[in-house]
């Protein structure tokens, strides 16, 4: 289900971005706006960037080897992590040297002078519909956290991702608004040249922290707390396992997870029974938390257990 909404959430912005951006760079041929140059190369970064999370998520899929014995999962934090790279360089670089070039240079707006703003004013009806569509994926899945934390705690990268690229989409439609508006009104390029720094900035810092999440998902994040509470409580349910000693989970992609545990059991257990405590553990773990597809679990004896009988009995004696 995540996954079906976070691919229907990427073809719409997909969709969306390659209509606008073809109109945006029509509307910089006629007017020579920087603003729009930049939010044409924006909405160019924007789809390549979805197109990469397509390609991320399709090789993903593909089926263990003896080379990757745990799958192509995190290929999809590896194609998020270069769409914050596309999206610094191509569009936020960018935008600012043409900024910069336009402040230098100023140059009003003199031919076709109020095709930006209509071409600006659909491109925001487009980024709406693409950001409700995401929104509208996002709620399913995020539950009771705040948008901060979904962004930050989200396993699954392709949802966060579109938010922040349309959300930076729609406030760049603002700035470019802002600068084209002030530019055909006062008759100076500077405000042109103002607003495609603004739309610069904002894209260099939505990469910087697209970059720092996909980096920390890449080196390796643990199971949600809500599955940990989860895991935990399926072993200590499991009538021969006297208590989970400790306990260590990875996401080694956005919908498996590696489930890693010591338990402690009865030394007078024989193997037989130990073996059936761990099968019906792994069992109720997965039913618990589906995404626990690896579990490897060690049996090991209570030590503490031991050393309190041993104590008890020295007292007695």
């Amino acid at each position: 289900m995540a996954v079906e909404g976070s691919t229907k959430a990427v073809v719409t912005a997909l969709c969306a971005n390659m209509g606008i951006a073809a109109t945006k760079f029509g509307a910089y041929l006629l007017t020579g706006s920087s603003s729009m140059l930049a939010e044409s190369i924006h909405s160019v970064a924007d789809s390549s960037n979805q197109a990469l999370l397509l390609i991320g998520g399709k090789r993903a899929r593909r089926a263990a080897t003896k080379e990757h014995p745990f799958g192509y999962g995190r290929e999809r934090y590896i194609y998020s992590f270069i769409v914050a790279i596309v999206l610094f360089s191509v569009g936020g670089l960018f935008a600012l040297y043409e900024g910069w070039h336009k402040i230098s240079h100023p140059e009003p707006i003199t031919e076709w002078r109020w095709v930006p703003i209509a071409v600006l004013l659909v491109a925001v009806a487009l980024e709406s519909f693409a950001m409700f569509t995401a929104i509208k994926e996002s709620n399913a899945v995020r539950g009771k956290a705040t948008w901060v934390q979904f962004v930050r705690r989200a396993k699954s990268p392709e949802l966060p991702v579109i938010l922040l690229e349309d959300a930076g989409a729609l406030l760049g439609l603002v700035f470019a608004l802002i600068g084209v508006s002030l530019t055909l009104v006062t008759g100076n390029g500077l405000w042109d040249g103002l607003g495609t720094v603004a739309i610069g900035v904002l894209l260099v810092v939505i990469a910087i922290v697209l970059a720092i999440e996909m980096k920390s998902l890449l080196i390796g994040e643990s199971a949600t707390e809500e599955h940990v509470r989860e895991i935990e409580k399926a072993i200590v349910s499991v009538e021969d396992i006297d208590r989970l000693i400790h306990m260590k989970t990875q996401h080694i992609g956005p919908e498996e997870l590696l489930v890693a545990a010591k338990v402690a059991v009865d030394a007078r257990d024989d193997a037989a029974r130990v073996t059936r405590a761990i099968n019906e553990a792994e069992a109720r773990i997965r039913e618990a938390v589906p995404i626990a597809r690896m579990i490897y679990i060690e049996p090991d004896l209570d030590r503490s257990a031991a050393t309190g009988a041993a104590a008890e009995d020295t007292t007695s004696a």
